[in-house]
């Protein structure tokens, strides 16, 4: 029966749109294997080419990045279904090779999940594979490992042991490569363990530790520890069934071994990156910002399609090593130009030759002013130290860094930053700080020069940091960790001292004397050997008597007085002391001036000698006249004599009335004093005023 007029009216209108329909039913089942004439599939072949020469003239048109989407995805399908340990190497450089992993990353981390989950015997090649990528590509072992924590949330809410057990596996061959840290594998057994659990969350819990027991064992033992005590108390509780309690028993069996019964966790085959090179996601299993980002997995139009197809092709450039070939070419281009340019003069190709290699020293010389390894190595500092279990564990972890020299100070400062944010000292940081001083002389020096930073910089921090940091510094030089030399840069005294420098000192000396006593730290103290007691000089000071003085007030002040009896005695002898060296300075002078007298008199003498002579001839004439002049010297020295006992008198009686007022009494002072009453009687005012005078 023929159509309706409307129906043969529309079919009349739109051939081409059933024409295309009809060619993309025949592309479609040609390529589902159904038998299409050869004719017709010539046919169906050529226009099909015809279609992509027109599409290349817009490469970034919407049917170009489909199926360039399309085809990546087979690549990448294919690639992790002939994932093993044989073919590892090669796929992946061929997948980096063919498929942009940055725009595709959520399609690689689908299919890889999904293939953990449904063969976990290859779960380490998986994890392998991943290792390598994630150390090229961090944002895509991010993507992974989010999922995967996302996946097992997912699983154990809905009971699904099998996945959940898969999941786990994953995580755990994923620790092992380094690309998660084991604080997850840990917050994963809690979660299994934790409360009233199942036979099934136990049994994957005894499967997890299973596999990464000897590791986990190494990087973190108290963690393990704990969780097989956990295992142990279920195990005597009994309310498991026997087929798990038997695996129970036979893992506590295998941790007394050690767990040296398991094989290594990775292979020779599988071991692939170099631990320089690895990267660790550092993700808590409650955190609640993880997220999917499923939009990665769905085809979208990319606006900038062409620029970021560039940006790949220089990252993949850049993995593979294709700019060494580059590097390579343009060098043979460059030295079969100059041997052409040989023929036509040497002197030009000197002068071209320096101009050209100077460039290209240029160019191969990169400054990094951004610091970004720098930024990295503190990152990895912190969360090792805020990661770490044991102190044991911190030191281990920190000395496999293999912090450069010259960087030192970094890890120094980062302990100490840790160790101040903390509301109270804990003695963790002590322990990992003397570990490092013991461990080698540049950690030494890099905490001795800390010190001497911190204290001269000590008036920056608040009460609390101050404490803390002074108790770190205390537990390094009571351990001998670090040497007592570092307390010259101490001086108390009123002028080089404020508050919180005094505060420091405090809590740093009454650390020491708690650790080691009064008695020994006094010994220690009170040395006799020059050097030490140059150490401690600017601390107990003997140079000025005010800075003694200041010194034993300090130190009596926090409870610390023992240690100030020598200070006492010096204190004590200081003016014998004192009047000693006055004395010394005395003699030393006047011993200056008789030398310097001696001299002034030996050229007197000389000139006196010269003018006896002289003296000699005049002497017959003078006689007479001398004679005359002796009478007149004679009375003139019998009045002065008579001047001179008066003075002396006068004198004597003023030191008798002195030494009455004080209290000294003497004989001729008490006879004057009865002559003086007996002759007392009224005088007249003329007789006073001569008496006086």
């Amino acid at each position: 029966m023929a159509g309706s007029p409307k129906e043969t009216a529309n079919e009349s209108q739109r051939p081409e749109e059933h024409m295309g329909c009809n060619k993309r039913s025949l592309m479609a089942a040609a390529e589902d294997g159904v038998y299409i004439p050869p004719a017709k599939r010539r046919q169906l072949e050529l226009e099909r080419q015809q279609a992509l020469k027109d599409a290349a003239e817009a490469p970034d048109s919407l049917h170009i990045q489909r199926s360039t989407w399309e085809e990546q995805t087979r690549v990448i399908h294919g690639t992790i279904n002939r994932l093993n340990a044989t073919t590892l190497k090669p796929l992946i450089h061929e997948i980096m090779e063919k498929v942009n992993l940055i725009r595709l990353r959520g399609v690689l981390a689908k299919s890889l999940l999904l293939a953990a989950v449904s063969a976990p015997v290859y779960a380490p090649v998986y994890a392998s594979f991943l290792a390598v990528i994630n150390s090229k590509l961090p944002e895509v072992g991010e993507l992974v490992v989010n999922r995967t924590i996302l996946a097992f949330r997912r699983h154990f809410r809905r009971r699904e042991k099998a996945n959940c057990s898969a999941v786990a596996v994953f995580l755990g061959h994923l620790f092992h490569q380094s690309v998660v840290h084991e604080l997850v594998l840990l917050q994963i057994l809690s979660v299994l363990l934790d409360g009233d659990p199942t036979d099934d969350s136990v049994e994957v819990a005894i499967q997890l530790l299973t596999t990464t027991g000897r590791t986990l064992l190494e990087v973190s033992p108290a963690g393990v520890r704990a969780v097989l005590e956990r295992l142990r108390a279920l195990l005597h509780e009994g309310g498991l069934s026997k087929r798990v309690e038997v695996k129970m028993e036979h893992l506590l069996a295998m941790r007394k071994n050690g767990f040296r019964d398991l094989e290594n966790p990775i292979s020779d085959d599988l071991d692939l990156v170099e631990e320089s090179d690895q990267i660790t996601f550092e993700i808590d299993l409650d955190d609640p910002d993880i997220k999917r980002d499923d939009h990665l997995d769905i085809f979208d139009l990319d606006s900038q399609y062409l620029e970021n197809e560039k940006v790949w092709s220089k990252i993949k450039a850049e993995i593979l090593g294709l700019n060494s070939d580059d590097d390579g070419e343009s060098e043979t281009d460059d030295s079969e130009n100059d041997e052409s340019n040989d023929d036509e003069s040497q002197d030009g190709i000197d002068d071209q030759g320096r101009e050209e290699v100077a460039p290209t020293a240029n160019q191969l010389v990169v400054h990094d002013l951004s610091e970004a390894d720098l930024v990295h190595l503190r990152r990895t500092i912190y969360l090792t130290i805020m990661s770490s279990a044991t102190f044991e564990e911190c030191a281990h972890k920190l000395a496999r860094i293999n912090i450069p020299a010259g960087r030192e100070e970094e890890l120094v400062n980062m302990l100490i930053e840790c160790c101040s944010q903390e509301r109270t000292f804990l003695r963790y940081y002590g322990l990992i700080s003397a570990r490092f001083c013991l461990m080698d002389d540049r950690w030494r020096d890099a905490f001795m020069a800390a010190f001497i930073s911190q204290y001269n910089t000590i008036h920056r921090l608040e009460t609390n940091k101050l404490r803390n940091v002074a108790k770190v510094f205390a537990h390094l030089l009571h351990s001998d960790a670090m040497p007592w030399s570092v307390l010259s840069t101490i001086r108390i005294n009123e002028e080089e001292t404020t508050s919180s420098s005094r505060i420091f000192i405090k809590i740093l000396i009454q650390e020491i004397a708690e650790a080691l006593g009064i008695a020994k730290l006094k010994q220690r103290f009170e040395t006799q050997d020059p050097e030490q007691q140059s150490w401690y000089s600017g601390m107990f000071s003997k140079d000025n008597v005010r800075n003694t003085r200041y010194a034993i007030n300090f130190f009596t002040s926090i409870g610390l007085g023992p240690l100030t009896d020598d200070l006492r005695d010096f204190l004590k002898n200081a003016p014998k002391i004192i009047m000693a060296q006055a004395s010394q300075l005395q003699q030393a002078k006047n011993e200056d001036d008789s030398s310097t007298s001696t001299s002034s008199s030996s050229s007197s003498s000389s000139s006196s000698s010269s003018s006896s002579s002289s003296s000699s001839s005049s002497s017959s004439s003078s006689l007479g006249s001398s004679s005359s002049s002796h009478s007149s010297r004679s009375s003139h020295s019998s009045s002065s004599s008579s001047s001179r006992s008066s003075y002396s008198r006068r004198k004597k009686r003023r030191h008798y009335s002195s030494s009455s007022s004080s209290g000294s009494y003497s004989v001729d002072s008490r006879d004057r004093r009865t002559s003086r009453k007996k002759e007392s009687r009224p005088r007249s005012r003329k007789g006073l005023d001569s008496s006086r005078d």
